[in-house]
């Protein structure tokens, strides 16, 4: 079943998990120890998962990779964060990572939340 992405957000999550799959088949045992690890570190814990995947939205802006940027902004919404949350996480990101990271945010996760949220109508 293939899924036929309607704007670019969606786009660029089909190719990741594209290329997820296919890193998986050529490295099962270490994407398997890779995911486990990641799928540890945002479970519920003294952090809810909303909380890490606000952290992990301002990692990724500050790191700069779109990728992360475009599902750690999916996550959020997925977990109940409202776009002013979201926001202030860019603009927190902002005051480490100056203006790359805010561009990032202005731009991209702007996006983002808006092409996301048109899918959930």
């Amino acid at each position: 079943m293939t899924f036929e992405a309607r704007n670019s957000t969606e786009a660029a999550l089909i190719k990741y998990k594209e290329g997820l799959g296919m890193f998986m088949k050529k490295m099962p045992e270490f994407a398997s120890h890779f995911n486990s690890f990641t799928e540890a570190c945002f479970q519920e814990g003294s952090l809810t998962q909303r909380e890490k995947q606000l952290i992990a939205l301002g990692i990724s802006l500050h790191a700069q990779d779109e990728y992360c940027i475009i599902y750690h902004t999916k996550g959020c919404l997925d977990q109940g964060c409202s776009e002013q949350e979201i926001l202030e996480a860019v603009g927190v990101t902002a005051a480490f990572g100056g203006g790359a990271s805010m561009s990032q945010g202005v731009t991209l996760v702007q996006e983002c939340i808006v092409e996301l949220n048109q899918r959930k109508q």
